[in-house]
């Protein structure tokens, strides 16, 4: 994988936040970020600019388009990959096509499986809770006009029923 990555980056820029959740990652998800691993893995220092202040992933878009406006190099960009935790990839990507309808969006994150993603946090409740939060939000932020609207699949609404009753509801938001 740090083979692909080299391979992928080398010769072009990169940018980087540092968001609130920063800290949230795991180390597997972790040892992707921030500019000495670009570096570590051959990314010219040069290349790589850093957003320092988002704290949301709206925050994400809005500021890493500034950032690169300032560097004369939006006009070159037509694709992004979004790098996340493996449940926020539909969240990202609706938000990334909203606010920045004019590249096409790549999502991705490490293939793990959910029991592994869980030990790697070593909080069942907590990875729970962030599920169903983010699961919420597909639905939610479009009707605030953060994101996209998106298909919901009446399983995954059942599932996200289901764990709302069964109490997983830490990281849900007020709708309405």
């Amino acid at each position: 994988m740090e083979r692909l990555i080299r391979d992928q980056l080398l010769g072009r820029w990169m940018e980087r936040h540092q968001g609130a959740d920063a800290g949230e990652l795991d180390g597997a998800e972790h040892q992707f970020t921030g500019p000495h691993n670009a570096i570590g893995l051959g990314v010219p220092p040069e290349a790589i600019l850093v957003e320092p202040r988002a704290t949301n992933t709206g925050d994400n878009i809005d500021f890493s388009h500034a950032l690169l406006d300032e560097h004369g190099l939006l006009d070159s960009i037509s694709s992004v990959m979004l790098i996340s935790r493996p449940y926020q990839q539909r969240r990202s990507y609706a938000i990334c096509r909203k606010r920045w309808p004019g590249v096409d969006v790549t999502c991705g994150s490490l293939p793990l499986a959910l029991d592994d993603y869980v030990a790697s946090i070593g909080d069942i409740e907590r990875v729970m809770n962030m599920l169903v939060g983010d699961t919420q939000r597909v639905w939610v932020y479009p009707a605030k006009g953060w994101a996209i609207e998106q298909n919901v699949p009446a399983e995954v609404m059942a599932a996200y029923d289901r764990l709302v009753d069964a109490g997983f509801t830490r990281r849900l938001l007020a709708e309405g």
